[in-house]
């Protein structure tokens, strides 16, 4: 180990894992500007030439290139795999080839007999008895406990998208640990705190012994698929490139092990700096060789694949994998975290070209340096590729050392995990409210049963009432699905590689979410501040109004719809922490819908905002489409309003624009930009993608996709390939709003 860390200045990382030590110690904030970027290396080009020809035959495959029916995956489950050894700096793959997926039956057999059905191909009839006699899945499990009620409301959408036939992803390895100590010392610091939790047999040490002896035997597998491919990560990482190679072999295992809905890198740019930087002083490497490290990491990061339903892509659509890199932020002494590698890794968006994977996310700080600033507005203007997320505001929660899971969850790592659990939908709540819970779509009693709302008008005092009540509904029974739900995720697919990359006790998150908050709040503001009558059906339900009058919408810095949408949060998320949470986790709340707003929208009747049945729900916190009508700091200044106290596991803002509207040179784009995200994050808002577009590249390439395969665009806390989308799911993007003015 001395070896290994010779240069680096001492600290308490030296004798106990502390990867923030070890990080704080000895990396060096670097303040100058872009140019000593290098473009990509021969051996790179050539490598990336082979995976584009490999990704547009996969394109041509209706997007599934190979699948291996007959092996479900693991970390130690395939031999090893190579897309060119000659050309490739960082190794390893998920499978033996580039881009097969193989199964992952713990999440759930259905799921997985149906993925392999979709694209042609057939599982072992034996490993089907198998599982079917033998070993009970995750999905087994939970639909063999879900309560009638929670199989109702799953059903007609009110709770959708939960992960109880997929990985639940939301959890982020420490995969620095694996370069900083080696395999070797992270298990054996696992072996002392199982031999410390020897005193007390309760339910819950019996459980956490069980998770250990399972994380300790999956990071002896993951020395096992090293070893496959003649490397060793039993002890540190004693170069640069060993730390690359170290660090990707952990990520590698934890995607081999799970489907995550969201398997998030962390934020290790600035940990490899140190190794990249000392590498560099010593004549090892050239700056040439530093950013193809960088590079062919990113390369295998886009290769990532798993193997899904079609239907899986109505709620996450673009076959994503959230691989969230967190870049820049501040350390609590003031210092900012941006270095060299920082560059290095926005740099592969020049070099390797728009990608949605990694998902690249700025740390937005008042201490971030100019130079940085402008290199990001820069790329965010020509690829639409990045995320901002507000470090001043998340620092004082989580401190200087946290990643981001999926699009906008905040954890410190390897101290912090959450239990990840879709989200419900309030705009169609607020229909169950009138409606005395019955279902405006099916007309089934769903909610808490009350007479159907009776009256020529509807009354806000009145509605407010019925909705608060039936958001208590709501509440418990979320609380209780979502505990359901996470006891048989550990049961039957738990994350033992993952979780072996943190302490052994950590903090729990359990992430709630909630879709429709625009359509809901500007749904009480018109009966609040307009005429609506309620229109009855034949069966004398509610299914229509009609509004007289104007009234505020969401989205203009009208506080008296704003503040609307501020208490819905806030009642939402006191009524779920009233019910506790499966291993004593955290509550907390995301305004996040992914690419489920089309979905919900499908589930939701005509609202009283005016929005018909069917169409879609805004994304995430955003306006609905087209009501903005103040421009776009009027809506940046409505968002930011919602609080982020309230709202822990994320607010998700997707603000899109012309070019034009920035400015007309680029200089005048990249300050005009710049200044947006300053004015909107200096009020304490939260999260904001950044999409710099025209609506007409977009038409053409729903036209034309063979000509834009690497389009790329932000759609709600992660981006995606525009072509990869369905049409309904482009033609949402197209009707959100472009701003053609600030």
């Amino acid at each position: 180990m001395q070896a290994a860390w010779s240069g680096f200045k001492a600290g308490r990382w030296m004798h106990e894992i502390d990867v923030r030590d070890f990080i704080q110690k000895n990396y060096s904030p670097y303040d100058g500007d872009s140019g000593f970027l290098t473009g990509p290396g021969e051996k790179t080009s050539l490598l990336w030439r082979k995976c584009q020809d490999l990704l547009q035959k996969e394109r041509e495959s209706k997007g599934v290139l190979l699948v291996d029916a007959d092996t479900p995956l693991s970390i130690t489950s395939h031999p090893p795999g190579y897309i060119d050894r000659e050309l490739e700096k960082i190794i390893g793959l998920q499978t033996d080839k580039a881009l097969k997926r193989a199964i992952n039956v713990y999440g759930g057999l259905k799921m997985t007999l149906n993925a392999c059905r979709a694209y042609g191909y057939e599982p072992d009839k034996k490993l089907l008895k198998f599982f079917e006699k033998h070993r009970r899945t995750h999905n087994d499990g939970v639909f063999a406990v879900y309560t009638p009620e929670m199989r109702l409301a799953r059903k007609v959408g009110i709770i959708t998208g939960l992960p109880d036939s997929y990985g639940r992803g939301r959890i982020i390895g420490d995969c620095r640990r694996v370069s900083l100590y080696g395999v070797d010392f992270l298990i054996k610091a696992k072996e002392n705190d199982r031999d410390w939790l020897n005193r007390r047999m309760t339910p819950e040490l019996i459980q956490l012994r069980e998770d250990m002896a399972g994380q300790i035997k999956s990071l002896q597998d993951l020395k096992q698929m090293a070893k496959s491919y003649d490397y060793d990560i039993s002890r540190p990482a004693a170069t640069a490139v060993e730390a690359v190679q170290h660090l990707y072999f952990a990520y590698l295992a934890a995607v081999k092990e799970q489907n995550g809905a969201a398997m998030s890198l962390g934020r290790v740019s600035t940990f490899l700096d140190i190794y990249l930087e000392r590498d560099l002083r010593l004549g090892r490497i050239t700056e040439n060789e530093a950013q193809e490290l960088i590079d062919q990491l990113v390369i295998k990061l886009r290769l990532v694949r798993h193997l899904r339903t079609p239907e899986y892509s109505e709620i996450f659509a673009g076959d994503p994998n959230w691989v969230t890199e967190s870049l820049g932020g501040s350390g609590t002494d003031g210092r900012h975290l941006v270095s060299k590698t920082s560059y290095r890794f926005l740099q592969t968006l020049k070099n390797l070209g728009a990608a949605p994977e990694p998902n690249m996310t700025i740390l937005w700080s008042r201490n971030l340096p100019r130079n940085f600033l402008e290199f990001c507005a820069k790329l965010s203007i020509s690829t639409s590729a990045l995320q901002y997320e507000n470090d001043d505001l998340m620092r004082d929660y989580y401190g200087d050392d946290y990643g981001i899971a999926c699009c906008v969850s905040a954890m410190r790592l390897g101290k912090e995990t959450q239990l990840f659990g879709a989200r419900c939908n309030l705009a169609k709540l607020l229909l169950y409210a009138i409606n005395g819970g019955k279902d405006e779509i099916s007309g089934q009693q769903v909610g808490v049963e009350m007479s159907v709302y009776d009256g020529d008008r509807l009354e806000f005092g009145e509605v407010m009432r019925r909705f608060k009540i039936q958001m208590e509904w709501l509440a418990e029974l979320y609380v209780n699905t979502m505990n359901l739900i996470h006891y048989m995720h550990d049961k039957y697919a738990y994350e033992y590689v993952q979780m072996a990359l943190h302490n052994t006790f950590v903090k729990h998150f359990m992430a709630f979410g909630i879709a429709g908050l625009s359509v809901a709040a500007d749904s009480l503001s018109a009966i609040k501040y307009a005429k609506v009558r309620p229109i009855k059906d034949e069966r004398g339900l509610v299914s229509d109004f009609a509004i007289e009058g104007e009234f505020p919408k969401f989205g203009n810095d009208d506080d008296r719809v704003d503040l609307l949408a501020v208490e819905i949060i806030h009642t939402f998320i006191h009524q779920l922490k009233r019910h506790p949470a499966y291993r004593d986790a955290q509550h907390t709340l995301s305004i996040l819908t992914i690419t489920s707003n089309v979905m919900y929208g499908k589930y939701t009747g005509t609202t009283p905002d005016g929005r018909q049945k069917g169409e879609p729900l805004a994304p995430g916190a955003n306006p609905l489409h087209g009501r903005e009508e103040k421009g776009a700091i009027a809506a940046c200044n409505s968002v930011a309003k919602l609080p982020y106290e309230d709202a822990r596991d994320g607010i998700s803002f997707t603000f899109s624009t012309v070019p034009e509207a920035l400015g007309k040179s680029k200089e005048e784009r990249v300050n005009n930009l710049l200044a947006l995200l300053e004015g909107y994050f200096v009020q304490d808002a939260h999260h904001m993608n950044v999409n710099v577009l025209n609506v007409e590249t977009l038409k053409e390439a729903m036209e034309h996709p063979e000509k834009y395969p690497d389009l790329t665009i932000r759609v709600s806390g992660y981006a995606v390939h525009f072509t990869k989308l369905n049409r309904e799911q482009q033609e949402e993007i197209i009707m959100r709003t472009f701003y053609r003015r600030m």
